[in-house]
């Protein structure tokens, strides 16, 4: 597809790799009032990864793999904002030093960048280490497809999305693995843009889940968002259609569950998702559990 690549400016942003984090009143309150403890956000995730079940762990929020943060405010604010899903993430100190992952998410609220490694990297990260993102995507657009905006989509990813062209309709064709209704989005709504963060699937109605397969979503789906504009932030609008990825966990909170990281918005409906379980872009980057091993064995 004709896209404005050549124009993009890729820009270098910071952070480094954040500690979970608890305050000094640990519980999260259930819908039902039932108070649970549980891991959260933050920190090196060693057994959580792109293409793992989304749903079904003992935890609140959990962000697969690696959180990133920058402890400057205005400087993670851009860290978030020109990072983009598919940039290349390269380790700058540590025991790591050199080793290369790939951006898979944004986590708004905690406004977290979720990066994928290597399992050999994993083991020589440590908290504080410096990660250095190429940051390209901000500005993306498709020639032919006006009605189409593309946020936080890297020119990698996109050359990698099987989307299918229907130039008589002006509409195109995107797999994902669930469509989902706009009633049952919860927190993140009313976001004045989509540049940063994501929002969230409530998933306490159980009819549904089973009725939208909700129970088998995983981290790094692709899932089309149903009667959602995502053009100027997150709002009802029916018709509109929007593209995301799932970023991290299911949650216990009122209003909460997996987060949803926009990719592609129409507010005309010029997106037309169909069912494929293998829309997923660990797939499409081969990274999480559809990472090739690596030979090395530094």
């Amino acid at each position: 597809m004709e896209t404005n690549e050549k124009n993009l400016v890729e820009l270098s942003v910071m952070g480094e790799v954040t500690s979970p984090l608890s305050g000094s009143q640990p519980y999260c309150i259930t819908p039902e009032g039932k108070p649970t403890i549980l891991p959260s956000v933050g920190g090196i995730t060693y057994n959580v990864k792109v293409g793992d079940n989304a749903i079904h762990w003992e935890a609140d929020h959990v962000e697969p793999c690696v959180s990133v943060k920058n402890k400057d405010r205005d400087e993670n604010g851009a860290l978030n904002l020109l990072s983009c899903i598919g940039n290349v993430a390269r380790v700058i100190t540590g025991n790591a030093k050199g080793h290369a992952g790939v951006v898979t998410g944004k986590h708004g609220g905690i406004e977290n960048v979720l990066v994928d490694f290597e399992d050999r990297t994993l083991e020589k990260l440590a908290i504080g280490d410096k990660i250095l993102i190429r940051g390209v995507g901000v500005g993306l657009s498709l020639a032919k497809y006006p009605h189409i905006k593309l946020i936080n989509m890297s020119p990698n990813l996109l050359k990698k999305f099987p989307v299918r062209q229907d130039k008589t309709k002006d509409v195109l064709h995107v797999p994902v693995t669930h469509i989902i209704p706009a009633a049952i989005m919860g927190s993140g709504l009313g976001s004045q843009h989509c540049y940063r963060g994501d929002y969230d699937i409530q998933l306490f109605d159980k009819e549904h889940v089973k009725k939208h397969n909700l129970q088998t979503l995983r981290f790094g789906d692709i899932v089309a968002i149903m009667d959602a504009d995502h053009t100027f932030g997150r709002i009802y609008r029916t018709g509109a259609v929007s593209i995301g990825v799932i970023v991290h966990s299911n949650c216990v909170t009122a209003g909460h569950g997996p987060g949803v990281t926009t990719l592609l918005t129409s507010a005309d409906g010029k997106i037309v998702p169909s069912i494929d379980s293998t829309a997923n872009i660990g797939v499409y980057l081969k990274i999480g559990r559809f990472r090739k091993k690596s030979s090395n064995k530094g």
